[in-house]
């Protein structure tokens, strides 16, 4: 027997259906756009064809070959809307039956099309259609499709008196759904971040800006923005973790330069937009969409790219003042995440993050707490290793209480406190193998480490024996180049600061440590050096606060504390290079990080290097 499409499909969807489900046979297939990033279908019921548009998550079955022509396909989510005064059908979900079949039928185009769009279909097809309709009796294949309950059209709204067309409330429809041609639609969608408003100045004078994120029950994302007149109307009504119903706003390509969320479009409202919000709260739509990836994929991100991460709190820096190239002063601070996958990072916090959240975290970790954090939407940086930063539109939540945050509580409790991590963060080198080699000092000179073209990366176990005071630091350049510091040795030309590779001249100047420090284990010692983040690790202050102390506050508050950091035991990583100083070359040791000893992963790590050399029983 042949296959049987569900009657009366094409009138059916055209008429408003959008739950029974239908199936239907694809006989065409083609790519629109500039980019290609989207694909026509022609649907058929056998006996009506209907122009449809996939939405752009099902592309790979397209690409995959699990949608032809040809295919026999149930539709489960879909939608009718009006593209340039026709209607089109769009698909957002959908099961392949059949792979490939003949044409059932002969269908023709539905009246509800767009009568140019019969162009899209072969000229040959017309023939292949009445050909393959005389064999179709041969056919021995049967298919009961999914419950396919009889079409009635959904009432929308229910009518009191004379209501013209034009007044009929929209239909509410998934946020996947919206184009730029749709006529009238509303979306009902929870509002999951909101940016700060601001003020631009261009060509055409002075304006104001501000976006918000929202999220629906099917898990659609999409940016709405907002202008000059429209922010006054808007901007104090909406409301982060509200529902609302939003309607009559216009729909423009994603500017991915600032627009992270996974969909093509951004809403722009006008003067006409209408945001409601819904007083009842819809359960169905959740908090807030993340995405997260594990810290060892990060590793293997794209530069710049978005994500959203979860992980452990062990450690935190003071934040620092740094100077943006506008001259404007933000706040910065590191703190270290770790989970299950077994690495580490670093995620630095800017501007409000650093005493908002930051301080929260601070004031945990020094009670004794090792808070869980998720990070939605931070920005990867490729700068010495990988680490994570925050910018705009990232959200920083302390302690959820969601699944994933539950199971890496869990671990952390059960496992992960009791085990050392890998750090994918500062100069880790590529795979990261030589990253977890252990040595002494008598081996790093013994095997002759760093004289090879590339530098060698080893993890040494030491103690800090003595630190240079007399250079522990230079005036380095404040300005920010792109999201990272110049940092560059700065002169003093006259009452200002002079950076050559800027070109800039400021007021005031920062200060990078350029630390100076023997390191000895039970074998020997050896000098090494250790820059900024790694210097703020040995002595738990910023170079700019141990000037301070030292040269105009408080010298005896900075002899003490550097006698508090001697005679520490520490895990260092090291990179190991040999360099050449005038026309003499030397082995130079670098701090790339500096980590406290945790005795008890230490003692771990012992025993399981004990047992790889004790004789294993026969």
């Amino acid at each position: 027997m042949p296959v049987n499409l569900t009657a009366n499909a094409i009138s059916a969807i055209n008429g408003g259906d959008v739950n029974s489900k239908p199936l239907v046979q694809v006989l065409d297939i083609k790519p629109i756009g500039s980019n290609q990033e989207r694909c026509w279908l022609l649907l058929s019921d056998a006996v009506l064809t209907q122009h449809a548009v996939l939405a752009t998550q099902l592309n790979d079955r397209v690409k995959n070959g699990l949608v032809r022509k040809g295919s026999v396909v149930q539709l489960i989510d879909y939608i009718s809307s009006i593209v340039q005064n026709r209607k089109i059908i769009v698909v957002l979900n959908m099961e392949t039956i059949i792979p490939e079949y003949e044409i059932i039928g002969n269908p023709k185009m539905s009246s509800e099309s767009d009568s140019t769009a019969q162009k899209v279909l072969p000229s040959n097809t017309s023939r292949s259609l009445s050909s393959n309709n005389q064999n179709l009796n041969s056919q021995t294949q049967s298919y009961s499709p999914t419950v396919q309950p009889p079409y009635q059209p959904p009432a929308n709204y229910k009518i009191h008196g004379t209501m013209l067309k034009n007044d009929a409330p929209p239909r509410i429809i998934p946020i996947a759904a919206l184009n730029p041609y749709q006529g009238r639609w509303a979306i009902k969608a929870r509002v999951t971040a909101k940016g700060d408003l601001r003020r631009y100045n261009n060509a055409r004078g002075d304006g104001k800006v501000f976006s918000f994120d929202l999220l629906d029950s099917d898990g659609g994302e999409i940016r709405v923005t907002c202008f000059n007149a429209v922010v006054d109307r808007f901007y104090d009504t909406v409301q982060v973790g509200k529902v609302y119903l939003i309607s009559k706003g216009s729909l423009k390509p994603a500017q991915k330069n600032f627009n992270h969320l996974k969909n093509e479009w951004e809403i722009f409202l006008e003067a006409t937009s209408s945001v409601e919000l819904c007083h009842d709260e819809d359960s169905s739509i959740p908090k807030q969409h993340f995405s997260f990836k594990p810290i060892c994929d990060i590793e293997n991100a794209e530069n710049n790219s978005i994500v959203d991460v979860i992980g452990i709190v062990t450690s935190l820096n003071p934040s620092v003042p740094i100077l943006r190239k506008n001259g404007m002063e933000t706040q910065r601070r590191i703190l270290n995440l770790k989970d299950a996958s077994g690495k580490s990072m670093e995620l630095t916090l800017w501007g409000d993050f650093c005493n908002r959240e930051g301080q929260k975290l601070q004031e945990m970790l020094d009670s004794g707490i090792f808070p869980l954090l998720a990070v939605k939407a931070g920005k990867v940086n490729d700068f010495s290793g990988k680490s994570i930063g925050t910018i705009s539109s990232t959200q920083l939540f302390i302690d959820p209480d969601f699944p994933e945050a539950r199971r890496l509580k869990d671990w952390y409790h059960q496992v992960g406190k009791h085990t050392a991590s890998q750090s994918i963060s500062r100069d880790i080198m590529p795979g990261g193998s030589k990253n977890e080699i252990r040595k002494t000092v008598s081996q790093i000179k013994a095997e002759g480490l760093g004289r090879s073209d590339k530098p060698d990366w080893v993890t040494l176990k030491a103690t800090i024996s003595f630190i240079k005071t007399d250079t522990f630091c230079y005036t380095a350049c404040p300005l920010m180049i792109g999201d990272r510091q110049c940092s560059k040795k700065v002169t003093k030309s006259g009452n200002k600061w002079q950076c050559d590779r800027c070109n800039q001249e400021f007021e005031e100047c920062d200060y990078r440590y350029l630390l100076q420090a023997q390191v000895q284990d039970h074998t020997g010692l050896t000098w090494v050096t250790a820059f900024q983040e790694s210097g703020e690790e040995i002595l738990g202050c910023s170079a700019k606060e141990l000037y301070l102390l030292k040269y105009e506050e408080d010298e005896l508050r900075f002899e003490e504390i550097i006698r508090g950091s001697l005679f520490n035991q520490y895990l260092f990583r090291l990179k190991i290079k040999e360099e050449i100083y005038g026309e003499e070359q030397k082995v130079k040791i670098t701090v790339v990080k500096a980590e406290k000893v945790n005795y008890t992963a230490e003692s771990i790590y012992m025993l399981d290097l004990i047992s790889k050399f004790s004789p294993q029983p026969n």
